[in-house]
Order: C-alpha cells, then structure tokens, then sequence
C-alpha cells in the first residue's frame, strides 16, 4: 500500500487556517507565537525544497507544538466557565478549531516524516558504543604491549 503524497503547502496552509480560528478567543499569545513560528520554518521548507534541514525543523517543531498545545488546552479550557452566554459560541467555535488543529497534528507529523525521508533524509539513531570506541582506539596501540608477555 503505497501512502498518499500531501503536499507541504496544504499542510502548512490547514494548520495556518486552524491555528487563526483557535487563537480568536480563549487561546494566550503564547499559543499563537508557538505555533506561528512553527509554520514560519513550513513556509521556509516550502521554499527551499532541497533542504533536508527545513523539513527536519519544521517536523520537530510541530511534534513539540503536540505537547504544547496540549498544555495550553489543559491550563486555559477552563476559561470557558468566564465567558458571557454571547462569547460561548466563539469560545466553543475557536476550541474546535484548535482542538481539530492539535488532532491533525500527528498525520501531518506522519507525511512531514515521508517528505523528510523523500528529499534524502535519513534519521538513523546508533547507540552501537563499541563501534564508536574502536574506530577511536587501534590494537596496534592498545594490545601490542601485552602481546608476547608472559604473566
């Protein structure tokens, strides 16, 4: 099964869309500039299609906007309780949104991984220490000295 091609900029264009519609009543600054600065380095991949780099920011980015949206939810939903019975539709109209945004959020993380590894990425974690502290220290050095000893 082959995994469907998303482009960057519907990506960034949605969680744009979404991130503005969340911010407009209950959501702080700080939840904006998060994610704003987010989908600033998406629009930095969209016009640098060569850089790993950028698709690599933008894809750790929005994995910790995950956690700090979930934060922010957790902290500020119970405003809610303060708004007029007029403001409860906005409310409820900007929490959908953001809370749709923050659900979006790891598929979006799924095909950012996809277009990472398309542009040449390859993000391989190797804890593997005794290859690290052999390619640092010869035999030559190291064993020679006891070779041929007797004890």
């Amino acid at each position: 099964m082959e995994i469907p091609a998303i482009n960057l900029k519907a990506i960034v264009l949605v969680h744009w869309l979404l991130t503005v519609w969340g911010c407009m009543a209950w959501l702080p600054t700080s939840f904006a500039w998060g994610n704003f600065s987010v989908l600033a380095v998406g629009v930095w991949a969209i016009a640098h299609r060569d850089s790993i780099d950028a698709v690599l920011m933008f894809l750790i980015g929005m994995a910790m906007t995950i956690l700090t949206d979930i934060i922010h939810f957790g902290i500020y939903y119970s405003l809610s309780e303060l708004a007029s019975e007029k403001g409860r539709d906005v409310f409820r109209f900007s929490a959908g949104m953001a809370i749709l945004s923050l659900l979006l959020k790891p598929a979006s993380c799924f095909f950012v991984y996809q277009m990472y590894r398309e542009r040449g990425g390859d993000y391989n974690v190797n804890f593997d220490l005794e290859t690290s502290v052999d390619s640092r220290c010869t035999t030559d050095s190291a064993d020679s000295a006891f070779i041929g000893r007797r004890y």
